[in-house]
């Protein structure tokens, strides 16, 4: 079959299938692109071919953004629990280096997202080609060599031959749970559009079975033996836990046991939050009844968690002598972490192997009631801090309250970056295991609303009854609003509040924290007397840049009318719609007490800034590196 390079990448991605239990999905459910000199004639030729010929073979979507496409395809993944992505074309130079901030958030957050950069002539005949990066020590050096350390996969098609490999590699590793993140394939230009005559096999329907690794006997009856002798156990739940579809099995578990719950930010909603072994966040955004039992947990059990800073509070969470880790993860290197008795499994497999394994064992009830105890306490105060009633400005913990009742118990929040993910964190009550979408591996500004468009383009091609409802602050906002009109031109469903409190709400507190007076995190103008930048507040209008991008607008004066601008906005169809609402930045989320090491200058003429230091070598007295015995 005599296609073009680009016209056969093109009808293999069409070709591809995931399957786990039984069940099918398209691997690639279509391809965004930006289209300049290195793939307009190729890639952008092909998919305009599919579309003539082949209707719905490899839908294409218009993107804004290059990064955004990458996250509007990083949350189209995570909302399909990894069995689904897309594909992203740009061309060469600036638009191909305009996905790397992508491909690095795929990567952190192990998401599979395929790349088709265009590149540099294979031929080299007319190089240097306009953006071409000329390295004189290194010609076959370009800007696509960057993605390389980004990347789970990394090819380059400098001949046609080359192309099969290419692909059966990149979804190799897309399909697999241990090994996913972006993949790329960089394709010069003038490869794209070399004809070349293909085996008719390499378009055939593939289906790629995703595994569901079983744990190995001998791991498994080890983290029984350690989850026996634990008198104050504690289960966290990270993201294997929800890509897994293990919810179920983790409940079960956690009822058979009687050890509760907390979670990660990509573990949450792995239990309703309000189950009596729910006790919530845990770290450095927890809340107080999870990092109450976490400093006194004498065995911990890890379940698809890569153990992140945010999650063991900076290692300073886990507090009692001799603490033991038990991790379960399907990649092997998370489950060494912490010195951890390792278990390489399937999340959901896991748990349901380790119910039978304890042969009936439980924690103390008296460990189980005053976990129930604690959740209880803590649910108080998120009520307070949903009921604040803060004047003449609402606080967030207020908006976060409004917009959690005011939404549909199947709908998803979508963050990213900023002081709203650590308050979401402690303050959403998650009441669907999809409900909760907050990127906080690489806490991307500007995924927000990319990553909503995804999550809103799973949602139309699942047919699921759910809404996208992405939360955004001004700062991520004016990073990146631009797929607003991808998501009008797609006539998606999309609900987007936007917080204005004219800065950096979250950096202007971490500011605050180690002595640098919130520098640089406030949007005012430069006052002439001073030179700095403490003017007054910017005549900045959101509200009225998103009603310019076609996007219903509605705005909220107080918190009373945020519940009926939301009421509206979900009765709202056939387009995105953003609810507008001002807050006071100064106004904290409740706090658990927990820490995160952000290291303060050592020396310094600054009063605060010395304090700070003084309380910073305080809380770095309490880390510990956790390298216990694996028994």
């Amino acid at each position: 079959m005599r296609l073009t390079v680009a016209q056969a990448t093109v009808r293999f991605l069409a070709a591809q299938r995931t399957e786990r239990d039984g069940v099918t999905h398209r691997l690639f459910a279509g391809c965004f692109g930006i289209f300049g000199h290195g793939n307009v004639a190729g890639i952008g030729q092909a998919l305009l071919e599919a579309e003539l010929h082949e209707p719905g073979a490899l839908p294409y979507y218009q993107a804004r953004n290059e990064q955004a496409m990458v996250h509007a395809a990083a949350g189209y993944a995570r909302m399909t629990d990894r069995l689904s992505t897309l594909a992203c074309t740009a061309s060469i130079g600036p638009g191909s280096s305009n996905m790397l901030t992508g491909a690095a958030l795929a990567t952190v957050n192990r998401l599979p997202v395929l790349l088709l950069p265009g590149d540099v002539f294979a031929t080299r005949v007319a190089s240097p080609v306009l953006q071409e990066l000329e390295t004189p020590a290194g010609p076959d050096v370009t800007v696509n060599d960057a993605f390389r350390p980004l990347s789970r996969f990394f090819d380059r098609v400098w001949r046609p031959e080359q192309l099969p490999a290419a692909l059966l590699g990149a979804v190799r590793v897309l399909t697999d749970p241990a090994e996913t993140g972006a993949a790329t394939i960089a394709l010069p230009q003038d490869v794209q559009a070399e004809a070349y005559d293909w085996p008719a096999e390499l378009f055939a329907e593939r289906v790629w079975h995703v595994p569901r690794p079983v744990p190995e006997p001998a791991a498994l009856a080890r983290a029984a033996a350690a989850l026996r002798g634990a008198r104050r156990p504690l289960v966290v739940a990270g993201g294997g836990v929800i890509y897994s579809r293990g919810t179920a099995a983790l409940r079960a578990f956690a009822e058979a046991t009687g050890i509760p719950v907390a979670e990660t930010q990509a573990g949450k909603g792995s239990l309703p939050y309000d189950h009596p072994l729910a006790v919530g966040a845990i770290g450095s955004t927890g809340s107080t009844a999870a990092n109450e039992l976490a400093a006194d947990a004498d065995v911990v059990l890890g379940v698809g968690t890569r153990w992140s800073d945010f999650t063991t509070a900076s290692r300073t969470a886990f507090g009692a002598p001799g603490v033991v880790f038990v991790n379960v993860n399907v990649a092997a290197p998370d489950t060494a972490k912490h010195a951890g008795v390792a278990v390489v499994a399937d999340a959901r497999e896991a748990l349901t192997a380790l119910v039978p394994a304890l042969g009936g064992w439980r924690a103390p009830a008296g460990h189980t009631a005053a976990a129930t105890r604690l959740a209880r306490g803590w649910d108080a105060t998120v009520q307070a801090a949903y009921d604040r009633g803060h004047t003449p400005l609402p606080a967030q913990s207020e908006v976060i309250g409004a917009v959690n009742t005011g939404t549909g118990p199947r709908d998803v929040v979508v963050c990213a970056a900023g002081s709203m993910p650590g308050d979401l964190h402690k303050l959403w009550r998650t009441r669907d295991p999809k409900g909760y979408h907050v990127e906080y591996g690489y806490s991307c500004m500007g995924y927000e609303i990319a990553g909503g468009l995804g999550v809103a383009m799973a949602i139309r091609d699942t047919g699921d009854d759910r809404r996208a409802v992405v939360l955004v602050g001004d700062g991520s906002y004016l990073m990146m609003a631009q797929e607003l009109v991808t998501a009008v031109q797609e006539r998606l469903d999309l609900l987007v509040v936007l917080v204005q409190n004219h800065g950096f709400a979250s950096i202007g507190a971490l500011s605050d924290s180690v002595g640098s007076g919130r520098f640089g995190t406030r949007y005012r103008y430069r006052d002439a007397r001073t030179g700095r930048l403490d003017g007054d507040v910017l005549p900045v209008d959101l509200a009225a840049n998103a009603e310019s991008l076609g996007v219903r607008v509605l705005r909220a004066a107080d918190i009373a009318d945020l519940r009926v601008k939301l009421a509206q906005a979900r009765a709202h169809t056939g387009g995105p719609v953003l609810v507008h609402v001002r807050t006071d930045p100064l106004v904290p989320a409740p706090d658990s007490g927990s820490w995160w090491d952000v290291p303060v200058a050592e020396v310094s003429r600054i009063a605060e800034t010395r304090q700070a230091r003084s309380t910073y070598e305080a809380a770095k007295a309490g880390q510990r590196p956790y390298l216990e015995s694996r028994g």
